[in-house]
């Protein structure tokens, strides 16, 4: 743990990310530390600096680096590194917006889609935030997003997914939604068009109040509900969002037990700077066990200190 982390002036609360400014920061000074680190192939010192600034420091350290060597700092780091920790460094060095269209590239290309990356990100960045992503995805590959999950799923799911990815609050009243709802449920066949367009326009707190409205006039909590009278891919969809509407740490803790390295790098980096305090709660809470700890037994050398770095400390 670098103790300077400790003196950084944003150590106050309200700070829910574990990666923050760090002080008496000089990009130059940490661009001679990494050029001869990256010569001497030394990963402690490239892991020690790069997840201990933020990603605004990050990008500052890249152009001064290109700037002063007349190189890409990713390809040196590519040369220097090899396996999960080149990943996970290389990650760090996206700026955000790019790193969630990168995600969402990822979650498509090749054999198979990864609907549950889609859903993750769908479904906990805000609709601003996402009208950014979309105008990065389509900036670095060319494509437009919105047809590309039309290309890789189907039906309600891809109803589901393109709603989210335009959302955006509009007002309405709490038991007309509820009534909505319930409305379509009574057939023998579900109105799936409700659930997607009211869970997808309105704001937490007026969508917490319908669930709640829901679950007491149908006397069943929503997951049920969903699961009785949903299928496939937009039962899951369904699932993920309302979690993510009650309690999006805790849906995030979910996904960092037992789980790929790529699903835990995507969460942990993502968070890092804006709410990894609350998940890393969430994730005690939920395991009993720290993530710090956790992370100690599941990975381990520069790949590891590199993820405890990011987690910062137990419990």
């Amino acid at each position: 743990m670098d103790p300077e982390y400790f003196q950084s002036h944003n150590m106050c609360w309200g700070t829910l990310g574990t990666v923050r400014p760090f002080p008496n920061f000089h990009a130059e000074r940490d661009v001679v530390e990494i050029q001869a680190a990256l010569d001497s192939k030394d990963a402690v010192t490239l892991v020690r600096i790069l997840t201990n600034r933020t990603n605004a420091q990050r990008q500052a350290i890249a152009d001064a680096f290109e700037e002063l060597t007349q190189k890409d700092l990713a390809a040196g780091l590519k040369k220097a590194l090899s396996g999960d920790v080149e990943v996970l460094l290389l990650e760090l060095l996206m700026p955000p917006l790019h790193y969630e269209a990168y995600r969402l590239q990822q979650a498509m290309v090749g054999l198979g889609t990864d609907e549950n990356t889609l859903l993750e990100i769908l479904c906990t960045q805000s609709g601003e935030k996402l009208r950014e992503i979309n105008a990065t995805y389509k900036q670095l590959f060319k494509k437009d997003l919105e047809n590309e999950l039309k290309g890789e799923t189907s039906g309600d799911f891809t109803k589901l997914l393109v709603a989210l990815l335009n959302k955006h609050d509009v007002p309405s009243a709490v038991q007309r939604d509820i009534e909505s709802l319930c409305a379509s449920l009574n057939g023998e066949k579900v109105e799936t068009g409700p659930w997607i367009t009211i869970l997808t326009s309105r704001d937490s707190n007026h969508l917490n109040e319908v669930l709640e409205g829901l679950e007491l006039q149908r006397g069943h909590v929503v997951d049920r509900v969903l699961e009785k009278r949903f299928k496939g891919d937009l039962q899951m969809g369904l699932k993920v969002l309302v979690q993510c509407i009650r309690n999006p740490d805790l849906y995030l803790a979910r996904r960092l037990v037992n789980t790929k390295t790529p699903i835990l790098q995507g969460v942990m980096v993502s968070h890092a700077e804006e709410d990894l305090l609350c998940i890393r709660a969430a994730y005690l809470k939920l395991t009993g066990t720290s993530l710090y700890t956790a992370l100690q037994k599941q990975y381990k050398g520069y790949h590891l200190q590199a993820l405890l770095a990011i987690c910062r400390s137990e419990d």
